[in-house]
C-alpha cells in the first residue's frame, strides 16, 4: 500500500481522503491555502504545507507549489479529490513524471473525456447511447443554426470543454439559439479558456442518472450500481440517492453494461462515473458526459455497496486487487445524500459567512462528511459546500425518514444556509412518490 499521501484539495472532501488514508496508517499531508489555515482537514493530516493565499490560481491550483510540498514532504503519492486540479490531465503527466503515484485515471483517459464531443463521438463508436448532436464544434452561429434545424428543438447549448452543470443552455427556437449560443460561447472562453460549443437533442423532461464505475489494477473495469441526481439548482446537483427510484433491474443491466463498455473504450483506471439522461417516458438512457474523478456524491454508492471508494482508489494506483469480489457487486438498503450549502435556501445565492453555531446530527444510518467546524469562516474564494448529510436505511422510506430527522437536528448559524430547503423537499410529495424529473427545483420555486 502507499505509504505517504498529498492531498491536493481542501474542505469536506480532503478530510475525508485523510480520514480513509489515516485508518489505513498511510501518511497524510494537507496543502492549503491561507484563508484555509484554520479548518479541520489542515489540523487532522500528519502534516500541512501553506502553497499560497486565497485566490485558487495561486494556491489549489500552483502546480508547482503542490510539487514543492510533495518533494520537500516526502510524498510518495497524490490525490487530487474533485474540482481544482483533479482532471487536468497536464497535471496528472507531471505528477507521474516527477516520480510520483497519481491515485486517479490515466492522462490519456483524462484528455479523451474531457473534451465533451470528442467523448460523445468514443462513445457512441463503444455502442453507449448517445443523444442526437453535432459530432464536431459549431465553428459558428450559422453551423449552430443549421445542427439545430437538423436535430429539431428544443436543443441544449453546451460548452464542450465545460463540466459540473457550468456552460449551457437550452433553446427552443432560432431565436433563442442566436442568444444562446453567443452568451455559452463566450462563457466558456472565459472559464474554460476555450469556446467550442455543441448543440444536442434538449429533453424537457429527463432525469439525471450516473454509473459510478471502477477500473482495478488488473485491467478490468466494473460498475458499481446507479445514483439519482435529478434534483439540481442551475443543472447543478443539491441531492443524490442510490439506487436511482426511477430505475428496473432491467434498466440497471443495460445501465451498467453501457457504463463498463465506456471506460474499457478508454482504458480507464481508477474511479470515474458514467453521466446520463434517462427519459422516463420512454426508459432510454443517453451519455452526457464521464467525469474522471471522484464524485461528490460518492459516499451513497459506498454504502450501498459497502466499499470505502477512497482505499479502493489508493488500492488501485498501489497496483493491489480490490477488497470486494468484483464478480459478486450487489446493491444493498437505501442511502441519500444532502449538499448542505453556504447558500439562502430560496434563490441558491452564496452566503459566506463566520460559523457560530454547528452542531452535526448522529444516529444509526447517519454520516456527516463535514468541512468546517464552529469557529471557521466560510470565505467566498471557494465552493459553498460546507457538508454532506448521507443517510441509509433498509429502504428508501427509512431513509427519507433519517433524512428528516438529521434535517432537524442539523445546526448551522453564521453563513447563509440550504437546510430549510432539504427540510421542504423531504415533505414534497413528488420527491417522495420517487416519480421526479431534473425539473422539480423549478416547481418548488
Amino acid at each position: 500500500m502507499i505509504e505517504s499521501l498529498l492531498v491536493a484539495n481542501r474542505g469536506e472532501i480532503a478530510r475525508r481522503i485523510i480520514r480513509t488514508g489515516r485508518r489505513l496508517g498511510i501518511r497524510t499531508i494537507a496543502v492549503h491555502s491561507e484563508a484555509d489555515g484554520a479548518l479541520p482537514f489542515v489540523t487532522e493530516a500528519d502534516e500541512a504545507v501553506c502553497v499560497g493565499p486565497a485566490n485558487p490560481a495561486q494556491s489549489y491550483r500552483n502546480v508547482e507549489a503542490i510539487l514543492e510540498a510533495a518533494r520537500s514532504t516526502g510524498a510518495q503519492a497524490i490525490h487530487p479529490g474533485y474540482g481544482f486540479l483533479s482532471e487536468n490531465a497536464d497535471f496528472a503527466r507531471t505528477v507521474e513524471g516527477s516520480g510520483l503515484i497519481w491515485v486517479g485515471p490515466g492522462a490519456d483517459a483524462i484528455t479523451a473525456m474531457g473534451d465533451k464531443i470528442n467523448a460523445r463521438n468514443l462513445m457512441a463508436a463503444a455502442g453507449v447511447p448517445v443523444a442526437s448532436g453535432t459530432t464536431e464544434p459549431a465553428a459558428d452561429l450559422d453551423a449552430a443554426v443549421a445542427a439545430a434545424a437538423e436535430i429539431g428543438y428544443p436543443v441544449m447549448v453546451k460548452a464542450a470543454a465545460g463540466g459540473g452543470g457550468m456552460g449551457m443552455g437550452v433553446a427552443a427556437d432560432e431565436a433563442a439559439l442566436r442568444t444562446e449560443y453567443d452568451k455559452v460561447r463566450a462563457f466558456a472562453e472565459r472559464m474554460f479558456g476555450d469556446g467550442s460549443v455543441l448543440i444536442e437533442r434538449y429533453f424537457p423532461r429527463v432525469r439525471h442518472v450516473e454509473v459510478q464505475i471502477l477500473g482495478l489494477a488488473d485491467g478490468r473495469v466494473v460498475a458499481l450500481g446507479e445514483r439519482e441526481c435529478s434534483v439540481q439548482r442551475r443543472n447543478q446537483k443539491l441531492v443524490e440517492e442510490s439506487p436511482s427510484p426511477a430505475v428496473s433491474p432491467e434498466l440497471r443491466e443495460r445501465f451498467l453494461a453501457a457504463a463498463v463498455r465506456a471506460g474499457e473504450a478508454v482504458n480507464y483506471r481508477n474511479a470515474g462515473t458514467v453521466e446520463c439522461l434517462l427519459d422516463p417516458s420512454t426508459q432510454e438512457f443517453f451519455f452526457l458526459e464521464m467525469n474522471t474523478r471522484l464524485q461528490v456524491e460518492h459516499p451513497v454508492t459506498e454504502y450501498v455497496y459497502g466499499v470505502d471508494l477512497v482505499e479502493e482508489q489508493l488500492r488501485v494506483a498501489a497496483g493491489l486487487v480490490p477488497t470486494f469480489d468484483p464478480d459478486a457487486l450487489a446493491p444493498r438498503g437505501h442511502a441519500i445524500e444532502l449538499r448542505i450549502n453556504a447558500e439562502d435556501p430560496k434563490r441558491f445565492l452564496p452566503g459566506p459567512g463566520a460559523i457560530t453555531t454547528w452542531n452535526e446530527p448522529a444516529g444509526t444510518g447517519v454520516r456527516v462528511d463535514s468541512g468546517y467546524v464552529a469557529g471557521n469562516t466560510v470565505t467566498p474564494f471557494y465552493d459553498s459546500l460546507m457538508a454532506k448529510l448521507i443517510v441509509s436505511g433498509d429502504t428508501r422510506e427509512e431513509a427519507v425518514e433519517r433524512a428528516r430527522a438529521a434535517v432537524a437536528q442539523f445546526e448551522i448559524a453564521g453563513p447563509k444556509c440550504n437546510l430549510p430547503f432539504f427540510a421542504e423537499l423531504l415533505e414534497n410529495p413528488e420527491f417522495l412518490s420517487g416519480d421526479y424529473d431534473t425539473g422539480i427545483v423549478s416547481r418548488m420555486r
